[in-house]
């Protein structure tokens, strides 16, 4: 079976379905590959800046489908357990990858997208066209492809990326439970080694997903000791653990998970989401970037497709890596420089009292790491 497609997506994630619905609705032939079933939980904070329900409004993905929790305000808590609360500038809302993955594929399909459930283990460039291959020995060619592969994949191997082979210290940590929570609140509390988000997605579930060094978890090698030793130090985690109910039969798991810088392009291959660059989980706002990758790789192969004068690929593969830059850059350095504030207890202590004395200035670093709404 040989299947061509004037765009090939590798991934079904939120940026690659994303993507996969938007040129499906500008008419393009799209093909999209993931190896999972949906649906599906997946290691994730589970929380969305408002900044991208226009772009939603414009692919007619509609939210009160999945009846998301509406979230406000935002709360982050020092080690030993001091809070800060902040107004969130443009709000946001709870939803979990299960819920909300899973109604993008079924959105996908319903827009045309060729959805095939497979792994891809080969991917050549070659006479201006791609070449995949997979693990049932299906061959696909198409025009352009976009990797949607997320934070690490064979793939990567493939392509012979950079950050593949470094190891990486950080194991994350995600479940979901039964608590009296907040609905309006997003939290994060630090821990020593880590910190961990709190949020509610629907159904009145709370998601809690913490990212913790392997330095720190390593003396314990078991979760529910971890949490009780070392989380469970930060008084707000130790009440909504001592208190909340599993609703997962354990929580799930991902190590090795690379901070390293990564390129937007790769062989070719326009990456978007995670596959383009980790956002730091202390961004709060991964799933919003990864739907604007989504959006900014879209506007310009459509813009392409369209024009009388269609540039050149590298032209093409120029400007969305400077595009990507431009809007993405600034937001992963501001999160790399928090997580060293925030690992480190007395600069804690230092911006507590920071905070506290100058409170304009949450908001204010909120909004370094998100985005204006995205105009279609």
């Amino acid at each position: 079976m040989n299947t061509h497609s004037h765009i090939l997506i590798i991934g079904g994630g939120l940026a690659g379905l994303t993507s996969a619905i938007h040129l499906a609705k500008e008419g393009m032939s799209v093909s999209l590959i993931e190896k999972d079933n949906y649906p599906k939980h997946k290691v994730c904070g589970e929380y969305i800046s408002n900044e991208i329900v226009p772009y939603f409004d414009f692919l007619e993905i509609n939210l009160d489908h999945i009846q998301p929790t509406r979230i406000t305000e935002f709360a982050i808590s020092t080690q030993k357990g001091d809070v800060i609360r902040s107004k969130l500038p443009l709000g946001g809302f709870g939803v979990s990858r299960y819920t909300l993955d899973h109604y993008l594929w079924n959105k996908a399909s319903e827009s045309g997208v060729q959805l095939i459930q497979d792994q891809v283990v080969d991917i050549r460039y070659k006479k201006d066209m791609f070449v995949i291959k997979t693990s049932t020995n299906q061959t696909f060619t198409g025009d352009y492809v976009i990797g949607a592969h997320g934070k690490r994949s064979l793939l990567d191997r493939t392509l012979q990326r950079n950050f593949n082979d470094k190891k990486s210290p950080w194991l994350a940590v995600k479940a979901h439970y039964k608590a009296d929570f907040d609905s309006n609140i997003v939290a994060l509390h630090n821990f020593k080694g880590g910190y961990c988000g709190l949020s509610m997605v629907e159904n009145n579930i709370v998601n809690a997903c913490y990212l913790v060094h392997y330095k720190s978890f390593k003396k314990y090698k078991d979760l529910a000791l971890f949490e009780k030793e070392v989380l469970s130090q930060n008084p707000h985690l130790r009440s909504f653990f001592n208190a909340a109910i599993l609703l997962f039969e354990k929580p799930i798991t991902i190590s090795q998970i690379n901070f390293e810088k990564k390129k937007p392009v790769e062989n070719h291959v326009f990456m978007v989401g995670d596959a383009a660059g980790l956002i730091h989980p202390l961004c709060g706002n991964g799933m919003a970037m990864a739907i604007q990758g989504a959006q900014m790789i879209c506007e310009l192969l459509v813009k392409n497709k369209e024009s009388v004068n269609i540039v050149s690929r590298n032209e093409l593969e120029r400007k969305y890596t400077k595009n990507w830059n431009a809007v993405f850059a600034k937001r992963i350095y501001t999160g790399r420089m928090l997580q060293k504030i925030l690992l480190n207890g007395n600069l804690q202590k230092f911006s507590y009292t920071l905070a506290n004395a100058l409170p304009a200035i949450v908001p204010k670093i909120i909004k370094q790491t998100h985005g204006n709404p995205l105009v279609c």
